[in-house]
């Protein structure tokens, strides 16, 4: 039994989805200074890093993330390892054997790109077709291991429109570089954040 984690560290050089709102920390209170405790705030986008985008991401008064069911948070899942493939259409995730699982991780060709010193458009992506798959295939949720599961240049974004609208919580940012393809018991777990449109996630593999 091995527990990896698939989150990305928070820091303040950390990259971010173009016009998202960059992660600062700032102290209140320092030992060093002679204050009796270490205090900081923290200001940060409810999309940074690895995260989840539940049906208010893209929906009006669809449901936050506070509102996630737990089971669809936590539970067996698998990795998929699509590494080569150049899109996520329904012929690579028939070829990947996702369809019997509930929670799919997609590991791609995108994963070294989110430890880089500055931004990167994803070139891997989860198609019209591959999203319509996943969704009549049962799954509730989907994480890619890039800011966006989206095409870079999609116009209306229908990729997440049709995940979201369906029910299915979409997860960004996945850190799977160092993770083996198989299948694991996943726990995903957003910051309870009232009334969210999204959240920062720690994600952990247990297998």
């Amino acid at each position: 039994m091995k527990i990896y984690d698939a989150t990305l560290a928070i820091h303040e050089k950390m990259i971010v989805f173009p016009g998202d709102p960059p992660f600062k920390k700032e102290p209140v209170s320092r030992i060093r200074t002679g204050d009796d405790f270490n205090l900081s705030t923290i200001t940060m986008g409810t999309h940074l890093g690895t995260h989840v985008d539940p049906p208010a991401h893209f929906i009006d008064k669809g449901a936050t993330v506070d509102q996630i069911e737990l089971k669809t948070l936590v539970g067996p899942g698998v990795v998929a390892d699509l590494r080569g493939c150049t899109q996520i259409d329904r012929r690579a995730l028939e070829q990947a054997a996702v369809a019997d699982y509930k929670k799919v991780l997609l590991k791609t060709d995108n994963g070294p790109l989110l430890l880089a010193s500055s931004y990167q458009a994803a070139g891997v992506y989860l198609t019209e077709d591959g999203a319509r798959y996943l969704v009549d295939s049962g799954v509730r949720l989907v994480g890619i291991d890039s800011l966006s599961i989206e095409h870079p240049e999609s116009k209306g974004s229908p990729v997440h429109h049709l995940l979201l609208e369906a029910g299915v919580l979409v997860v960004e940012g996945a850190r799977l570089v160092d993770i083996p393809a198989g299948e694991y018991e996943i726990f995903c777990l957003p910051l309870k954040i009232t009334g969210a449109d999204g959240a920062p996630a720690r994600i952990l593999l247990r297998g």
